[in-house]
């Protein structure tokens, strides 16, 4: 029975060990980046090992692809050896090796040589002799290995590599994970309800001349693909944290549903896309927009793990959409409705780390993975986030009473309604965090709750019916 080599990279795991270490390390140092740049020029076997020296790989969270696991695991029980052969760093494969337990010797690259295609091939038939060995691997460059196999076996391969691989002549098997992609989801597109802020000014201003809708969609666009990029970018920088926890495990990148090296080039393309949409909206747009992806990327890399200003540049980065709004529309924001949204999304941006605490207390876990957090700190963050939710009703209660909302509406004293349903619903979304049943992003949840959409229908109604009565 000849021994069953298996490929690591898109075979036994849904990744890339080398983008992994990569995205592991500059989630730690942004210096990273140069490393890897220096590395490079010696090649790519030096790249992967400066990149995993630099870094402790995690295996245990890895995405691993089941149905190769339950392949191996019946070769051996039928009397055969494994055997892990990858182009990654020698260290990865030792320890994935040695997590897994499922084989019998583990080669990888050792800083010099790249053990990829023809070398993998050589290396193999030197160490097994021809056709001594059946090969589990994924894409073209293991076609050398697999004609040198006594049996070639791909997973996940796309029909033509499949022809390739029948069409070589010796005994071929093609498996499937059954893993649907994820590149949809990992743009993260309920996401882009928080970008209808964008709208605001036109509602503050109550002007909804065609062209003001116009640029505002422009913005709403930008915006859209210019926080996708930046959601990927953080899971990128999260992949880690991600895997550790029981729901953000299956984000498409830290599930392996979306490969690491398509989502490290979904990250400029999206931004560029982005920025290209808000030219459109000229030149004001084009500057808040780039400097929203600039705080994002800031916030992922240093401000996330900074305490109380995460929470801040959160709110920052929602009320920056409604500056968006005001500059693509030409519409002026009042100092009220600035200060309104400052309040208002620091309160809710303060819900978000208090649901992350009061789920690591019901794990039993005591720190916030990359976090500033503790979760004895969870009482405080309550009442930062009840004491600016309500100053942002207060800052709107007293708005009602300014000479231009007399002008603006015919029965400005129904908006006092606003501030009631407001005062109700941020004292339920605090009790429900406190619960433990907030799961989501307050505003994504509020779109999912149904007393959260009759709060934002009698809202709606209240604003309305102030406009004509």
């Amino acid at each position: 029975m000849p021994v069953l080599v298996v490929d690591l990279d898109g075979t036994l795991i849904r990744s890339d060990s080398l983008y992994e270490t990569f995205w592991a390390g500059m989630s730690e140092d942004w210096g990273t980046a140069l490393s890897a740049l220096s590395a490079l020029t010696n090649g790519r076997a030096a790249l992967k090992r400066s990149m995993a020296g630099r870094t402790v790989l995690e295996p245990e969270h890895l995405p691993y692809n089941q149905v190769v696991l339950d392949y191996i695991r019946d070769w051996r029980e039928a009397g055969g050896q494994a055997v892990l052969v990858t182009a990654a760093d020698q260290s990865i494969a030792t320890s994935i090796a040695t997590h897994l337990g499922l084989f019998d010797e583990a080669h990888g690259s050792d800083g010099e040589h790249n053990l990829k295609g023809e070398a993998k091939a050589r290396f193999l038939e030197e160490r097994f002799g021809p056709q001594g060995f059946a090969y589990i691997g994924d894409s073209k460059a293991d076609l050398p290995v697999w004609k040198a196999a006594a049996k070639a076996i791909s997973v996940d391969a796309p029909p033509a590599l499949q022809r390739q691989v029948t069409a070589l002549g010796n005994e071929s098997e093609h498996l499937a994970s059954g893993v649907k992609p994820g590149y949809l989801a990992a743009l993260r597109p309920h996401q882009w309800l928080k970008n209808v802020l964008v709208f605001v000014p036109l509602f503050a201003a109550q002007s909804f001349t065609g062209m003001h809708v116009i640029h505002a969609i422009l913005a709403f666009i930008a915006f859209s693909l210019v926080s996708s990029s930046g959601y990927v970018l953080n899971d990128l920088m999260d992949l880690r944290a991600d895997r550790a926890h029981p729901r953000k495990c299956k984000r498409p990148l830290a599930a392996g549903r979306v490969p690491i090296a398509h989502g490290t080039m979904m990250v400029p393309l999206l931004l560029l896309a982005g920025l290209l949409v808000a030219m459109l909206g000229g030149p004001a747009l084009l500057g808040v927009i780039f400097g929203y992806f600039v705080l994002t990327t800031i916030y992922s890399t240093w401000l996330k793990q900074r305490a109380v200003a995460d929470i801040g540049t959160l709110a920052g980065l929602y009320t920056l959409r409604i500056i968006a709004g005001s500059v693509a529309t030409g519409l002026d924001l009042t100092v009220w409705l600035l200060a309104f949204s400052m309040f208002f999304f620091f309160a809710l941006a303060a819900v978000k780390r208090l649901a992350e605490l009061v789920d690591l207390e019901k794990r039993g876990i005591g720190t916030a993975k990359r976090r500033g957090y503790y979760v004895d700190d969870a009482p405080l963050i309550s009442q930062m986030t009840t004491a600016s939710g309500y100053i942002s009703v207060l800052v709107l209660a007293l708005y009602i009473n300014t000479f231009a909302v007399q002008e603006l509406y015919t029965a400005p004293w129904i908006l006092w309604g606003i501030c009631l349903v407001l005062m109700y619903w941020i004292s339920r979304v605090v009790l429900v965090t406190h619960r433990g049943k907030m799961e989501d992003d307050p505003i994504v949840y509020a779109i999912r709750d149904r007393t959260s959409l009759v709060c934002i229908l009698l809202v709606v109604a209240f604003a309305v019916a102030a406009s004509v009565l």
